[in-house]
Order: structure tokens, then sequence, then C-alpha cells
């Protein structure tokens, strides 16, 4: 009679057990983190590193510095062929310099008293000549003085009206031309120079440094490994049976040894298609069945769980 009491009692929890584990059935993951590989663009030698493995970094802080020399004095070089451009721009536009224009007033100026003396002279010559005092030779010679000097005068009239007006047009776009050209040349030589400076694209914790200083480091290699706030991630795996059960925005409890209680995460993502149970979730009762990815985000402490932690997941209901 005791016997089959006992044995009733047994069968009971038995079924209590088999029905809260099919009510709510403990699930094996680990936590995940979507990494950032801060690289290198260009080939060169790493010229300094400003972290190492575990340090916290700020979004835009120097992460390492590639050997800039070349690119250093190629900027230098692009720059000041672009001055040399913006200055000879200028001078086609402003016209001559007042230096030279205080010639063109002093040419003018003696231009203007030798055509006075020729007139003088003409006018002189013109009346001494109606009184048959000097020669129509004499009187001809004094007109073409007269001539040559009004000319000159003119001349130097319009070199001096000439030296404030700028180049001709062709001149004046070629040049703007060439100044576009090497300010692209300077652009293009400053993003060369950035290239060699990369920086953590958002807060975060260093994970891993590949490279020291003074090594080579090929282009596209990583050199440090970031991982920014919140990149965090819970991967599980649920049987095909549950699968119709488990939906995004779902809340789960997170349990894992020596973690504190009431961590949580909402599920982001479910795989559609089967896979067989990973090795690192593998287990007597899942070992290969097939199993849906499930990716949650943590919530809370839960953000703080370090990447590669094994983790058990308690589905709960939705939000």
């Amino acid at each position: 009679m005791r016997t089959g009491r006992a044995l009733s009692l047994v069968l009971l929890l038995l079924l209590a057990g088999c029905g809260d584990s099919a009510r709510d059935p403990l699930l094996h993951g680990y936590v995940d983190a979507d990494y950032v590989l801060v690289g290198a663009e260009v080939t060169g030698r790493l010229a300094t590193l400003n972290v190492k493995r575990g340090d916290p970094v700020k979004a835009g802080a120097v992460l390492f510095t590639l050997d800039d020399r070349d690119e250093t004095a190629a900027l230098a070089q692009a720059q000041a062929q672009l001055a040399q451009a913006k200055a000879s721009l200028a001078d086609l536009l402003t016209g001559k310099r007042p230096e030279e224009i205080r010639v063109l007033d002093a040419q003018l100026a003696d231009a203007e008293a030798a055509l006075t003396v020729a007139q003088k002279t003409y006018d002189r010559n013109r009346d001494l000549s109606t009184r048959a005092v000097v020669a129509v030779a004499t009187l001809d010679q004094s007109k073409a003085d007269l001539d040559s000097a009004a000319a000159r005068v003119q001349a130097a009239r319009e070199n001096r009206a000439v030296a404030n007006l700028p180049a001709r047009p062709d001149q004046i776009a070629a040049a703007q031309q060439q100044v576009s050209a090497l300010a692209a040349a300077v652009t293009a030589a400053e993003a060369k120079l950035a290239r060699r400076t990369q920086s953590a694209v958002a807060p975060g914790r260093i994970e891993e440094v590949f490279y020291q200083v003074g090594e080579i480091v090929p282009a596209g290699q990583a050199v440090t490994s970031l991982l920014p706030e919140g990149a965090r991630k819970i991967l599980f795996f649920v049987p095909e049976a549950m699968r119709s059960t488990v939906r995004p925005g779902q809340r789960a409890s997170i349990l894992c040894d020596g973690c504190a209680s009431g961590l949580t995460a909402t599920i982001a993502s479910i795989a559609t298609d089967a896979e067989f149970t990973p090795p690192v979730i593998y287990s007597k009762e899942s070992r290969a069945k097939l199993v849906f990815r499930v990716e949650a985000r943590p919530e809370g402490d839960a953000r703080k769980l370090d990447p590669g932690q094994p983790v058990d997941i308690r589905l709960g209901t939705e939000q």
C-alpha cells in the first residue's frame, strides 16, 4: 500500500516536471556581438597605436595612424601650387600693379609735354612761313613732329587706360580652370592624408589589437576590433516543434552561471531556414535535431554580458 502511494507521488512529480518543461522549456545559446573591424584603407607602416585590448573609447577617438610623411609632403606641394595659381588669377583680374601704373603716368606726362613743344614749334613756323621767313620744308617737318607727338600722347593714354582693365576673358577663364584643378588636387591630397588615420566610428570597447607599431599593415586588413555599445546579442536555437510559438518582440529571460536574476532580452529575428544543432550547444536531448536560429537583443544589465558567454533562455510573453 505504501509502495503504491510512493509510486503515485513520483509519477505526479514527473508529470508536473514534464508539464513545466513543455510549457516553459529551457533553451541553450550564447552571447554574441556585431564587431566593427577598424582597418587600414591603404598599405602602410603602423606609426602610432593609441589603444590596447579592453580600452573603452569614445566615438571619433583616434585609434591608430599610418606613416604619412609622403602624403603630408604631397599636400604641402598641392597647397603651394594652388596658392600660386590663385595669385596669378588675382593679377589677371586686377590689372597692373601700382608701380607699373606710375611708370605709365610718367610716360603719358612726357608725351603730353613733347606734344606741347611740337605744337608751339609748328605754330611759330607756320607764322614765319606766311611771311616767307622759313622754308616750306621746315614747316612740313614741324607738322610731322606735331603729328608724331600727338600719336605718342594718344598711345600713352590708351596704355594708361588698359592698365586698369583685367586680362582678356579667355586668359581669365584659363586661370580659373587652373585654380579649380589645383583645388581638386588639394582635396585629393587631403583625403589621402586623412586615410592614414582611423578613428572609432562609435563608442565602445577595444576587443582585440592585431598589429603593433612598426609593422606593415596591408590595405583592408583590420588593426583593431571594436565592440560598439549596444552591439551585443543573444543567439539561441529553438526546435522545429516550437518554431510557431516564437515571434519577434517576444520577451525572454536570460539565465547564466553567476549572473544576477531578472536578465531579459527581446527577440529581434528568427531564421526562416532550419539547421542542425550547432556544436556549441550540443546536448544529449538536442543533438542532431533540426532547429531555428533566433537572435535577441539584451536589455538592461544583460547588455553587460561578455561575448562568448553561454546562457540559457526561457521564453516569456510578447510585448
